[in-house]
């Protein structure tokens, strides 16, 4: 079994990264030598048989249109049943060039205009802009942060699903920024009261394979017959395997019906995955689950040495520890610094470019968003610099 190294420093300027441009950077968080850790891609080189297959399919030399062949679907089926235990069709599969543009068209398809989408807030912020530019509302069902975890609201959420407007329900599993990773129990009340109110369950999964023992993953159209058939699944291995870059998703939808209406939009548009990206997926679910597996490993080390690092030199910063994902929720409200005040402490004095809690919704505006999954070297290069700039805040 090949051992990767996670600790390998690789240069990213220059390669139309907008992680590490240089302007970006200057433009958006002051200034060019930021570190970045903004946006959740990795700093990791993917699995080798990924970079041998995309080699092997460039060599080919010719890059005509491309279709969802037996074997991309066959790859995600495959995957499914073996992390998730989850029995999928190939046929239950649709694409999407990623997940965000998925979410406009099924906004499009299944709700009209002035109708209300469920969100729960701090939450992945591009879904407000995909709520408002579709001329849809938001229906924001706040999480609730008890000692140290958040949790949901259902009496709350059985209101906004009750109001007749309300069509749609946004469902971070797990959840971006915070880390959590849904338990069986509280995926069943959701689903209780969306199929009690007919509000159509559109489950985000894509962090779902970057999960820390003992939490497990649900897929949540695997919790029940009557929630598969009132859900829209959105999964991709651009988050597992850092390929964000290549654009693609699988749209899981048993409910014939509904895959034949989200299906009608698809085939308005004509689009098909291209030859890199359908060569990625097939050799990222068939041959990548062991530089995952050692992957998952390296990042639970980062969280345990962002836990330590606090503990010791910035006891009133706290981490919301991250049952999934690569992302690190971090509290500020110790310091009682505005949103601005907080934003410029990251940005001008540690130099560290993150994302705003604030930009995440109601119950963020103390807090930032940090993408631990870089060398270690950079992390704690970044944690160092947040404590120096924090050193005599009141």
């Amino acid at each position: 079994m090949p051992r990767y190294n996670f600790d390998e420093m690789i240069e990213r300027t220059g390669t139309d990264s907008i992680k590490w441009l240089k302007k970006h950077l200057k433009d958006n968080f002051g200034d060019k030598d930021s570190i970045p850790m903004w946006i959740a891609d990795m700093d990791f080189k993917v699995a080798q048989p990924i970079i041998e297959a995309m080699t092997q399919r460039a060599q080919h030399g010719i890059f005509g249109y491309g279709h969802k062949s037996d074997d991309f679907l066959e790859a995600a089926v495959n995957w499914h049943k073996r992390r998730n235990d989850w029995d999928i069709k190939k046929e239950w599969i649709l694409f999407t060039p990623g997940i965000i543009p998925a979410l406009n068209f099924i906004v499009d398809v299944f709700s009209n205009p002035g109708d209300k989408v469920i969100i729960q807030s701090p939450v992945y912020y591009p879904f407000y802009n995909i709520i408002n530019n579709n001329g849809r509302h938001i229906a924001n069902n706040p999480l609730v942060l008890n000692n140290g975890r958040y949790e949901m609201n259902y009496a709350e959420l059985e209101k906004l699903a009750q109001d007749s407007r309300t069509k749609l329900m946004f469902l971070c599993s797990p959840h971006n920024p915070v880390g959590r990773v849904w338990t069986m129990e509280e995926l069943q009340r959701v689903g209780e009261i969306c199929v009690k109110n007919d509000v159509l369950v559109i489950s985000d999964e894509i962090h779902s394979d970057l999960i820390y023992k003992p939490n497990r993953h649900i897929p949540f159209a695997k919790v029940s017959e009557e929630f598969k058939m009132n859900s829209i699944i959105c999964t991709s291995p651009s988050k597992t395997f850092n390929l964000a870059g290549l654009h693609v998703s699988d749209i899981i939808i048993p409910n014939e019906k509904l895959r034949e209406e989200l299906d009608h939009k698809l085939r308005t548009i004509d689009i098909d995955p291209g030859s890199f990206a359908a060569v990625a997926q097939i050799a990222a679910y068939n041959q990548g689950e062991e530089w995952l597996e050692q992957l998952i490993v390296y990042l639970q080390d980062n969280v345990a040495l962002i836990e330590a690092f606090l503990n010791e030199r910035l006891p009133r910063v706290k981490m919301i520890n991250p049952e999934g994902t690569y992302l690190a929720w971090l509290d500020f409200s110790d310091y009682n610094f505005t949103s601005a005040e907080l934003q410029q402490v990251m940005q001008k004095q540690a130099k560290i470019a993150l994302d705003d809690g604030y930009i995440f919704g109601d119950g963020g505006e103390q807090f930032q968003r940090i993408n631990f999954a870089c060398p270690r070297a950079i992390l704690h290069k970044a944690l160092e610099r947040i404590a120096i700039a924090l050193e005599g805040a009141s």
